[in-house]
């Protein structure tokens, strides 16, 4: 008979992203900076804001591994993380019961975390805009979890699709969530610079009433093209 598995698989200690890098990517909108990644790094679609009015944040992953409709993890998370943390959650995209609520978020404000996202659902959409706090779900009920665990806390997870380590730059805005690997957060800031800079040039055009991009006019007048009558 298999043992009963430790209510808590904890890795306490990480390399955080750091801060001067985290700070690169304040004011950049998740597309910008999913543009600076290839194209990739935003989380499955259905996870957005509770509050669309609260949900620009930047800081760094605490990962955490729940579940489902089990939320000990989560409430664990809490006594570790460190301001500028976001408590990032895999929790198998349950959508029957909550596992993150007002006073979970009002908790996490306290301690100093910037904001929760989960990939499964919230509860007390009300009290979550009072807290002020940015929390990330893939929707809202009022059926509440369990605190049973197991769950693990600043392992590698995958959340809503995207792959997520404790220490990695996690953005987030009205569109969604963007994760930024720690290891590359240099090298996608540097080039979230050109991006920045493109888009800029660009949209000064299009100010001026440029109505389309000038190398589509190549593409018509080339051989790729089929004209048709």
């Amino acid at each position: 008979m298999l043992k009963e598995p430790p209510l808590i698989t904890l890795r306490r200690t990480f390399e955080r992203a750091p801060k001067d890098v985290v700070q690169r990517f304040v004011g950049a909108q998740t597309g910008q900076i999913v543009d600076a990644m290839y194209g990739r790094g935003g989380l499955a679609h259905e996870v957005k804001p509770v509050d669309p009015e609260k949900a620009h944040f930047v800081g760094t992953a605490l990962t955490v591994e729940t579940g489902p409709s089990d939320n000990l993890a989560i409430i664990a998370a809490l006594a570790v993380a460190q301001a500028g943390d976001v408590i990032i959650t895999a929790s198998d995209a349950f959508s029957t019961t909550a596992v993150v609520g007002d006073n979970v978020a009002w908790m996490a404000k306290n301690k100093g975390v910037v904001a929760i996202v989960i990939d499964g659902m919230a509860r007390d959409r009300d009290g979550i805009v009072g807290v002020g706090l940015p929390v990330f779900a893939r929707g809202i009920t009022p059926n509440s979890c369990v605190k049973s665990g197991p769950g693990k806390i600043g392992l590698p997870i995958v959340c809503a699709g995207v792959s997520v380590q404790s220490g990695d730059i996690v953005v987030g805005d009205r569109d969604g969530v963007v994760v930024v690997p720690r290891a590359s957060a240099q090298r996608v800031a540097d080039t979230l610079d050109e991006v920045l800079r493109a888009e800029k040039e660009t949209q000064a055009k299009i100010a001026k009433g440029m109505t389309h991009l000038p190398w589509v006019d190549d593409l018509l007048a080339s051989d790729r093209v089929l004209e048709v009558e």
